[in-house]
């Protein structure tokens, strides 16, 4: 009976080590696989940002193609600085080109779009006085009071004092914010500045859909404020709809049939667009525009590829010099966005 109870513990003995061992193997292969799906999955998440990474690369020198083709657009037809010199039944080509409008273009076989605006063609954010400020928030739909506060507040940020008026906003106002920071007391240097201001939203700045239907685009103010102009009033031959709206309280659609006008005129004169416009030479809006050839241009390019999910753009804002003797470049943007190449249409 002993050996027996023996032989019997020992086996009970020899069953618990054999299970032990078993739950020991268990635990190992789970750790081993745990360790070669997390080793699986960053090695996926390494290649697939190889993968965007090449992509993104190749966006960005469409892109740069794309650029350097508006601006070869630009210096083979002469642009002048000032006053057109030419007779004023037409100002030709530059103003062909430089009409806001994109165009594609394939290099190898990659795709690339292209536009080239006219600052001058914008409001000066930096000259404009509070009466046009205060007309340009008026035709926008902005009411009261908080069309005040957005005049008030523009100009308190580019003066040069910590005085703010009645309805604007210095730096007591912006230290209370979180995070806080300090009026900048100083002209703007970039449009996105007034993101910062007092009053400005996103909806404000970008501009907003009226209606899923329709898809009415109400105009932003980054569509209609500048800091790049060389001049205090606006070049209505290159005006774009949003300007016109906001300058002259047409409608938005109003302005767009304007511009589409404007474009049909083989020979145009200011007196020509004001008449498009309904305006008479006598009117005080008419002082606000002047009609020039375009100096100060922005080239915005975009590159992708078929198939790829990226896009690229860039922005270069060049300033030309008088006929065919180049161009100083006066601003550049080498990451406009990184966006869906299915929003690049």
């Amino acid at each position: 009976m002993k050996r027996n109870s023996k032989f019997e513990i020992r086996n009970s003995k020899l069953a618990d080590q054999r299970g032990v061992a078993l739950v020991a193997v268990l635990w190992i292969f789970i750790f081993l696989f745990v360790v070669a799906l997390d080793f699986a999955a960053s090695v996926r998440e390494e290649g697939m940002a190889a993968h965007h990474y090449a992509e993104e690369g190749e966006a960005y020198y469409l892109a740069l193609a794309g650029f350097e083709q508006g601006l070869y657009r630009l210096l083979e037809r002469p642009v002048s600085t000032g006053q057109d010199s030419r007779p004023r039944g037409s100002l030709g080509q530059p103003l062909e080109i430089v009409d806001g409008l994109w165009r594609e273009g394939t290099f190898g076989e990659g795709l690339y779009r292209v536009r080239l605006v006219d600052e001058g063609g914008k409001v000066h954010l930096n000259r404009v006085d509070e009466e046009t400020l205060r007309r340009v928030f008026t035709n926008l739909g902005v009411e009261e009071p908080r069309r005040t506060i957005l005049v008030d507040s523009i100009l308190d940020w580019r003066d040069s004092d910590d005085l703010h008026r009645v309805n604007g906003a210095e730096n007591d106002y912006y230290l209370s914010l979180s995070p806080p920071y300090t009026a900048k007391n100083g002209p703007f240097d970039t449009v996105e500045e007034l993101l910062w201001v007092r009053g400005v939203t996103p909806e404000l700045f970008y501009g907003q859909a009226e209606s899923d239907e329709n898809e009415v685009q109400s105009a932003g103010l980054r569509d209609i404020f500048t800091v790049d102009s060389p001049m205090e009033r606006v070049n209505l031959s290159t005006a774009s709809p949003e300007v016109v709206h906001a300058l002259t309280g047409l409608s938005l659609e109003r302005s767009k049939e304007f511009v589409e006008e404007r474009r049909k005129l083989s020979d145009k004169t200011l007196a020509d667009l004001l008449s498009l416009l309904g305006l008479g030479s006598g009117e005080p809006r008419v002082r606000q525009f002047v009609f020039v050839s375009p100096s100060v241009i922005t080239i915005d390019a975009a590159g992708y590829r078929a198939g790829f999910a990226l896009r690229r753009q860039v922005r270069g804002v060049v300033r030309m010099a008088a006929g065919q003797q180049g161009f100083q470049l006066i601003r550049w943007v080498d990451r406009v966005g990184v966006t869906s190449s299915q929003n690049a249409k």
